[in-house]
């Protein structure tokens, strides 16, 4: 017995590389609320004061299909006030062994990383907080995750001392060291193995530093990180 209706792709996003071309198939996406102090304090939350006092990290999802692979992002529905997030996107190339995955066996298991927009609704996400609710509205919907080409984590190298940042217009909007993260790539696979089962297709965007800020139709965007291909995009009119 067959699909009773066709199945849908998965959605796949380019390598950058030379040894390694190809696509790389989505299996997840899992994003990181909070992970830099200033962000948290602007959002209006507590930013730890070091590891110590750090509790444990938050998170939510995007579907899958959420993706945008060519920076053409229509603005979505049901909402006036979409910004932006720029993030270190992380991407998983082996499944993690069941149980709870140790920090130091993290890293074998990714195979790259890439640049993405954590796009957010930010009223629906600010009305839903204030009631206590869930913010999924918010956080989840079509075209909510712009992402660039993965280089291979091997021919990137070390994370450390490298800088993330977008422009908006040609403005500089965001900017942050990924050494400000408050939980690093091996301490949130971590953290994540005690909740799911993570795969090879998983993708982790790491959080945004402080900056945050609205994107309207026609804005051009860019987001850089040292080594990685630009993330570069517009936003287009509502569809419909």
């Amino acid at each position: 017995m067959g699909d009773v209706i066709p199945a849908p792709a998965a959605p796949r996003i380019p390598v950058h590389s030379d040894t390694d071309p190809g696509t790389f198939p989505v299996r997840r996406i899992y994003c990181v609320g909070r992970n830099f102090a200033d962000h948290a304090r602007e959002m209006g939350a507590s930013a730890p004061a070091g590891k110590a006092d750090r509790g444990r990290p938050v998170f939510f999802l995007k579907p899958a299909d959420a993706v945008v692979v060519n920076g053409q992002t229509p603005y979505p529905p049901g909402t006036g006030e979409l910004h932006h997030e720029v993030e270190l996107v992380v991407a998983l190339g082996a499944d993690a062994p069941p149980g709870e995955l140790p920090v130091e066996h993290a890293g074998p298991l990714i195979y790259g990383y890439a640049l993405g927009l954590d796009l957010t609704r930010r009223d629906l996400q600010a009305a839903a907080k204030a009631k206590g609710l869930p913010w999924d509205t918010g956080k989840s919907f079509d075209f909510a995750a712009p992402v660039g080409a993965l280089v291979p984590a091997n021919e990137l190298g070390a994370l450390s001392g490298r800088t993330i940042a977008l422009a908006v217009n040609g403005e500089i909007r965001q900017r942050g060291s990924l050494d400000d993260l408050i939980w690093s790539v091996p301490e949130i696979l971590h953290e994540l193995s005690k909740l799911y089962a993570l795969r090879a297709g998983d993708l982790v965007f790491m959080g945004t530093p402080a900056g945050v800020g609205p994107l309207r139709p026609g804005d051009a965007f860019e987001a850089t990180l040292d080594g990685l291909p630009p993330l570069s995009g517009t936003i287009l009119p509502p569809i419909g």
